[in-house]
């Protein structure tokens, strides 16, 4: 019985940690991320940002403010460079120009992206530290379309699902629909 019990234990802990990405990316100060350092935190964020998205290149002061007040609460912060195509000079200097306050990652076969389905910039996908995906989409609601966009946004939608996540509860609405440009899937070699 007690082995029964032991082997059903080491099947659950397995099946948790098939969940999380395997990754080792490297961020534009160069140093190396993969998700061991998810050990311990309530919540991981990835935003999925290019450099010539306008959009994208707005919700910087957001994300920042945002981490800013969720860090110390056990948040971790990531961006990602969802476009491939894009030179790392140009990401590195981006990343200078628009006050990154976290780690900024290079990730060229789209792990990330992969790994929480997103398609588009600028999004947000809020993750638990075993890697099960608890939110994806827009970061607020100031823009929802062409023709829709506010000055300041009435609703903070990533901010909403990581009070939900923090406070131990469901999140209320775990995908929104983000706005802006497509991440473009790169066909990997063995990958896709």
């Amino acid at each position: 019985m007690l082995r029964m019990v032991l082997a059903g234990a080491l099947v659950c802990v397995a099946a948790l940690d098939a969940q999380r990405p395997e990754f080792s990316l490297r961020d534009t100060r160069g140093v190396l991320h993969s998700p061991e350092e998810w050990n311990g935190k309530k919540a991981i964020v990835v935003f999925f940002t290019t450099t010539d998205c306008p959009l994208s290149n707005n919700d910087v002061p957001e994300m920042n403010r945002t981490r800013q007040d969720y860090q110390a609460r056990g948040v971790a912060f990531y961006a990602v460079q969802a476009d491939t195509t894009i030179a790392d000079a140009d990401v590195l200097q981006h990343t200078g120009d628009y006050q990154f306050s976290f780690p900024v990652l290079f990730d060229p076969q789209q792990i990330l992206v992969k790994t929480t389905g997103a398609t588009t910039i600028p999004s947000a996908a809020v993750l638990a530290p075993d890697g099960t995906l608890l939110y994806l989409g827009r970061i607020d609601n100031r823009v929802e379309d062409f023709n829709v966009r506010r000055q300041e946004p009435t609703k903070f939608d990533l901010r909403e699902a990581l009070d939900a996540v923090l406070d131990g509860k469901r999140v209320p609405r775990p995908r929104t629909s983000a706005f802006g440009c497509a991440i473009a899937l790169e066909k990997i070699k063995g990958v896709n």
